[in-house]
């Protein structure tokens, strides 16, 4: 069975290239608030036509978590496949938990607890390696400290443990394009980290603007992790959609994925778009 990206409903798309074959992770939308299956995967040669959605993520017996399966991405990293999702149960904090397989279409399995602090609402980790380290990037979510944030924590080698305490990179009501979703809340969603050609090390997440889910652009001050986090005053598009990821295609052009429109309502559908990349403000736009 082949299927267009139209035909997929989903949100937070997260999209590997390997081996000349591009793989997409979610979970079904039907489950996206509640309830859970597991995490699917679907694969593409060429962006265009897509396989039958297969199971790459089955909970296993006794596994913890028992709603709130999302945003499932997936890394390359020493030889094996590493899965970052977010997961809830009743009377547990909301977490990001890694995941491992000797294979890009899975099975997965867990590691044996969540890796974000275990006293944190905690959502959307993703993955970035500076000077040879891996660091989880995540955030701490607006349902329980109000004003969203954007964290760091440096991880062990093998992507076990933390190796170092979180820190807070910056707070969703410090961009200028955010507004508030109601009685002071700020959003932060889906961070994803992406180095232009020209060095800048950018930060794509996603929050509220003008009553619709938009998605914003950070950069660093210094090209580091660990720098300044900028914002840009403007968002990359006018849709109701977000939690995006970038990809360099087989063919060399840089893509941005994300779902639209946000409603869920059984409309969401993940979206493709070639983008460029500028030595200016905003430093990514959509082509």
């Amino acid at each position: 069975m082949s299927l267009k990206l139209s035909e997929l409903h989903l949100r937070d798309p997260f999209i590997l290239p390997f081996e000349g074959k591009y793989y997409l992770y979610f979970q079904p939308g039907k489950y996206a608030w509640h309830g859970c299956d597991g995490f699917y995967c679907t694969v593409s040669e060429d962006l265009e036509e897509w396989s039958g959605p297969e199971k790459c993520f089955t909970p296993p017996d006794g596994f913890w978590a028992t709603d709130n399966y999302w945003a499932p991405e997936v890394h390359c990293y020493n030889g094996k496949f590493y899965m970052i999702a977010s997961f809830k149960a009743a009377g547990h904090m909301r977490a990001s938990q890694i995941l491992v397989s000797d294979a890009p279409k899975g099975p997965f399995a867990p590691f044996p607890c969540p890796i974000t602090p275990n006293h944190w609402m905690c959502l959307d980790g993703t993955l970035y390696f500076e000077d040879g380290k891996p660091y989880l990037i995540f955030s701490h979510e607006w349902t329980q400290i109000g004003d969203g944030e954007i964290c760091v924590m440096e991880l062990s080698a093998d992507l076990k443990t933390p190796a170092s305490e979180p820190k807070t990179l910056f707070r969703a009501s410090d961009a200028p394009w955010t507004d508030s979703i109601g009685n002071g809340n700020y959003v932060t969603d889906g961070p994803f980290l992406h180095r232009t050609k020209y060095g800048k090390l950018m930060m794509i997440w996603s929050s509220n603007e003008k009553g619709r889910y938009s998605m914003g652009v950070a950069y660093s001050s210094d090209g580091s992790i660990h720098g300044e986090w900028r914002h840009s005053p403007k968002t990359l598009s006018d849709l109701d959609g977000g939690h995006g990821m970038i990809f360099k295609g087989f063919d060399g052009q840089l893509y941005l994925t994300m779902h639209a429109p946000n409603n869920p309502n059984g409309a969401e559908r993940p979206r493709l778009f070639p983008i460029a990349e500028t030595k200016e403000e905003p430093f990514l736009k959509i082509i």
